[in-house]
């Protein structure tokens, strides 16, 4: 019998699409031998490729005889053994790949949207079908993330993961704490850069962030977890003296993605939003567009996961790997593991949430009003670890540090602050993360 190469279709051929299309063009002979051949199956091949701009100037050449903007008929053909998807979104991306797997096709994507907001469907299907689902790129890039948390730490109790999963966010706030730049003007230099879109929306809002965070929470936990789970928010609001009072505190601020599950194993969270982290910690230290995640499991202890986390360049190594990852149980007859909501545990809100808090306080500068900020902590139950005062006159400022409280408690805090006539403005609320 003589052997044919495993055939595979990509979906989308921009920065990232392109890149795969030149790896695999570049490094195929490389790509065959780590695979490896059985009696079926020799090589690999792209066969082709899906664009929905045939005319476009690409900075890879490829023969134009592999360029189709059918994409649902290159999905159905049937010599087509994996399909790659890196056109993002959620339409048609979905329809596409649900059909490339009652088809027989394997699949590899990049689409955090989608898997954030059906993984457990997806997975469903390729388990019917047969075939398999890779996705590490899809979160930090070519960070070595999503298949740890689902394979070589499925025999583990993840308790906590905190991580930087946003590179243009971490610029920026880079940025503001290295060189005193505002927002708007670390933005800027982000976009020149070539770090942020031309709309920036999904990044510095932390849409981008939250659906990373779902998969994270949905590996970690063993629990379906959506990206309208997940609590949301930006850095817009971050402002020049935020970064100021970190950097008294010896913290900078970080865009974090926190997933955990409370001390009773009952319930997880998942949250998406800016905090003080002290310089001490190992996320702390990272610069520029990077990404890092910082892991916390019961038995392996703490682990750190860092790299480039975006461009075309990392990505494509990331889609690469789960290519060569399909292709190896093709041709040796198995399958990749299937991800188990087994645990089925209940998603708290934001307000059940616990974390520390950073408040500056604009206040009235007479007798009593310390004492009226702090009773009005007591009465909701949030704990004052610390209370700096400074400046006089209308300058007074409150800077108040508290202890573990839930996210409830603390919002109630700051709308009676807000109440006080001795308060002239609640300046500032930060949570504060890390040890």
């Amino acid at each position: 019998m003589s052997k044919r190469p495993l055939k595979v279709a990509l979906l989308g051929c921009g920065v990232v699409g392109s890149e795969v299309a030149r790896l695999m063009m570049t490094t195929g002979a490389d790509l065959a031998a780590r695979i490896g051949t059985n009696d079926e199956y020799e090589g690999i091949e792209l066969a082709g490729i899906a664009v929905r701009r045939p005319g476009r100037v690409r900075e890879v050449s490829i023969d134009p005889a592999l360029i189709t903007t059918d994409a649902m008929a290159l999905v159905k053909r049937p010599d087509i053994d994996v399909v790659i998807e890196v056109i993002g979104g959620i339409e048609p991306a979905r329809t596409l790949l649900l059909t490339a797997m009652e088809n027989g096709a394997s699949v590899v994507t990049a689409n955090k949207a989608l898997l954030a907001q059906d993984l457990a469907g997806l997975h469903a299907v390729a388990r019917r079908s047969g075939v398999d689902l890779y996705y590490e790129a899809a979160v930090a890039g070519a960070i070595p993330l999503l298949r740890p948390l689902r394979e070589s730490m499925v025999g583990d109790r993840v308790k906590r993961v905190l991580g930087i999963v946003n590179g243009t966010t971490n610029f920026i706030l880079d940025r503001m704490d290295t060189t005193g730049a505002g927002f708007a003007e670390a933005l800027d230099e982000a976009s020149a850069l070539g770090y942020a879109e031309a709309d920036p929306t999904a990044d510095i809002e932390g849409f981008d962030a939250a659906a990373k965070a779902a998969i994270l929470a949905s590996l970690a936990f063993h629990t379906t977890v959506t990206a309208a789970d997940v609590y949301r928010e930006g850095i817009t609001e971050v402002t020049s003296a935020d970064i100021a009072s970190a950097r008294e505190m010896n913290s900078v601020v970080k865009l974090l993605a926190i997933c955990e599950i409370d001390a009773a194993g009952e319930a997880v969270t998942a949250r998406v939003h800016p905090a003080m982290i002290p310089r001490s910690h190992p996320l702390a230290s990272v610069r520029e567009a990077y990404n890092a995640v910082f892991v916390e499991a019961e038995a392996a202890g703490q682990l750190m996961f860092y790299g480039a986390g975006a461009g075309g360049t990392p990505t494509a190594s990331a889609v690469l790997g789960d290519l060569v990852a399909v292709c190896r149980n093709k041709v040796n007859d198995g399958h990749a593991p299937t991800v188990a909501g087994y645990a089925d545990l209940r998603v708290n809100s934001m307000g059940q949430a616990r974390t520390r808090y950073h408040i500056s306080l604009d206040v009235d500068d007479k007798a009593g009003v310390l004492a009226q900020v702090a009773t009005t902590f007591a009465e909701h139950d949030v704990s004052i670890q610390t209370v700096r005062q400074s400046g006089r006159g209308l300058d007074a400022r409150l800077v108040v540090a508290t202890h573990s409280a839930t996210d409830a408690d603390l919002a109630a805090t700051v709308e009676s602050l807000r109440a006080l006539d001795t308060v002239r403005d609640v300046a500032s609320v930060m949570r504060v993360e890390g040890d």
